[in-house]
């Protein structure tokens, strides 16, 4: 029980890194292209990692370069549409879109895995959608359909997150896939891929001031290395489905990022749809064994 809290709440951490990335990205992509950003984010992430662990990751066998290959292909979807998402619609809209990974992780496992969920983990994700509705949709609840482009890609983000959590949780359940070589070389083969994008579509730049290279340098270090290797080992000791609903504070985090940095504030809708998230997330983590043995008593 105690590594499983552990794990979550440095998966809270990384949901918190996540929810600063979404500001560090719009300063860094009046700069260079999506895809330049990205493998900026993803080769540098490993290039450091790789260094300071080269130890622990020199040994890697053909299972945990297999899994790391379908992780990294995911990655660059998540990141393409996130990305992409994030310059051809609102960033109120993206942080939804890309955020419906909470509701689509637990139903992909029950659809594909047969898995059925706890009643705690189905309020929680019902609890977290709404909250999440509540913070970034209109007045009226309706979404753009001027930025119905940008919208799909951030749903192709959502959906190809999910099914990284899902892969993720496969793979560090076989005895041997080394969970920590597994959260390094996805970072690898992403970046590559993300680099070869680069050169194919775009114009690849160097940041040109500190402003910007500093965002690429934590977005490289703190939001893409440490994050994934985190979650990659942090997924040994809880569920996919547990992961999904945490990761789904994100546009809180990212919420919070914007009001002080950006100057962004929400409306009262938005503020409700945050009280209910985080309240979703208090009543998942909490065990409520101890009222059943008062009760008893």
């Amino acid at each position: 029980m105690k590594k499983r809290r552990l794990a979550e709440l440095s998966l809270i951490l990384v949901t918190l890194g996540w929810g600063v990335s979404y500001y560090l990205m719009d300063i860094a992509l009046d700069a260079m292209g999506p895809f330049t950003l990205n493998a900026y984010r993803f080769l540098i992430a490993f290039a450091v990692a790789a260094i300071l662990s080269f130890r622990l990751i020199k040994d890697v066998n053909k299972e945990t370069i297999k899994y790391s290959f379908l992780l990294g292909t995911l990655l660059l979807f998540v990141y393409s549409g996130a990305t992409f998402g994030v310059k051809h619609t609102t960033l109120s809209n993206a942080g939804f879109l890309c955020a419906l990974a909470v509701v689509i992780t637990p139903f992909i496992e029950t659809v594909f895995l047969k898995k059925p969920l706890p009643a705690k983990v189905q309020i929680s994700a019902v609890a977290c959608l709404i909250g999440i509705m509540l913070m970034t949709l209109k007045d009226d609840f309706s979404i753009n359909m001027e930025n119905l482009p940008g919208d799909l890609l951030c749903i192709l983000c959502a959906v190809s997150y999910a099914f990284h959590i899902l892969v993720t949780q496969k793979a560090v359940k076989q005895e041997n896939v080394n969970s920590f070589q597994l959260g390094v070389f996805q970072l690898f083969f992403c970046g590559a891929y993300c680099l070869m994008m680069g050169f194919i579509f775009e114009t690849p730049a160097i940041p040109s001031t500190l402003k910007v290279g500093g965002s690429v340098l934590f977005l490289a270090i703190f939001c893409t290395g440490v994050a994934f290797i985190v979650q990659s080992v942090a997924q040994k000791f809880t569920e996919a489905s547990r992961v999904g609903i945490i990761f789904s504070l994100e546009p809180v985090f990212a919420g919070i990022v914007a009001y002080f940095l950006a100057g962004e504030v929400l409306s009262v809708k938005g503020y409700i749809g945050v009280i209910i998230m985080i309240l979703a997330i208090l009543f998942l983590e909490t065990d409520f064994k101890f009222l059943r043995v008062r009760n008893k008593e």
